[in-house]
This record gives structure tokens, sequence and C-alpha cells, in this order.
């Protein structure tokens, strides 16, 4: 069985994780609350070492994928970086909602460009449904409280 680099990584990463999720095994609950201390990094931990196992599986018994020729795109990898920052900047401004809604929308955009209405109307889709589900999740369900812009109150 010979890995490749993301194969490596993969196990690397399932090591992490399996030593993450054995230390949370020693937290102890709260009788006040339903759900434990532990409960949402074993949930998180034990995704991460599920699909981190799917990768070293998938590698080793997986066809191997035929090597790109050339470089990589840095300058999209810096572009993607500077929105992320322009987007952290902006979350104490716009607030979570909008300040996500653009970045979502922005990052979808120079992943893929769209041509025409029906490339825009996607991108517009996938950031207000995936905004709102994050919001919907984090804040109502989870009580997570979420930025609110200093400009928008929203």
């Amino acid at each position: 069985m010979k890995l490749s680099r993301d194969g490596w990584a993969g196990l690397a990463v399932l090591a992490a994780s399996l030593f993450l999720f054995a230390l949370t095994l020693e937290l102890k609950p709260s009788p006040l609350v339903p759900i434990g201390p532990g409960f949402y990094p074993r949930l998180v931990l034990g995704l991460t070492a599920v699909l981190a196992a799917a990768l070293v599986a998938f590698d080793s018994f997986g066809k191997k994928a035929i090597k790109a020729e050339g470089k990589g795109n840095y300058a999209a990898v810096v572009l993607h970086f500077a929105v992320f920052g322009v987007y952290v900047v902006a979350l104490p401004w716009l607030g979570f909602r909008i300040a996500t809604l653009a970045y979502i929308a922005a990052a979808n955009a120079l992943l893929d460009f769209p041509t025409g209405l029906k490339g825009w109307a996607r991108v517009g889709a996938v950031s207000l449904i995936a905004t709102a589900l994050v919001y919907v999740v984090f804040e109502r369900y989870l009580s997570v409280l979420l930025p609110r812009g200093r400009w928008t109150g929203f």
C-alpha cells in the first residue's frame, strides 16, 4: 500500500482526530444541561475521523490520479485569501447576514465565474440559501449569537 500526499495527510488527520476524541472522553458531564461539554467536539472530531479514514481508503484502493502538469494557480489562492480578509474586516460593520451573503457570492463567483443570467441566479441562490441555513442553525438552533452590524444593526 503506497500512499500519496493526500493519503498521508488523511492518516495524520485521522490520528489527530482520534487522539483529540479520546481526550474529550475525560470531560465531566454537567448536571445542569442535558448535553455535556464534550458533545459537539466529539461530533466534529468523529466526523473528521470518518472523512479522514475515507480519504485514506480512497487513496489506498482507488485509481491513482494522473499528475497535473504545470504550476498551480497561486494568484487565485491569494485572491481568495484577500476576499476572506475583506469578509473578516467587514463582519463587525455589516453584520453576519450581509457580510456572509456577500462573501459566499464573491467566493462562488471567483471559483466559477458566472456567464449569463442563469449563472448569476445560481450564485445568488447558493449564497442566499447557505447564509440562511448557517444563520438558522447557529442563531436559532444552537443559540450562538452572531455579529450584528454597526452600520446596519442587522
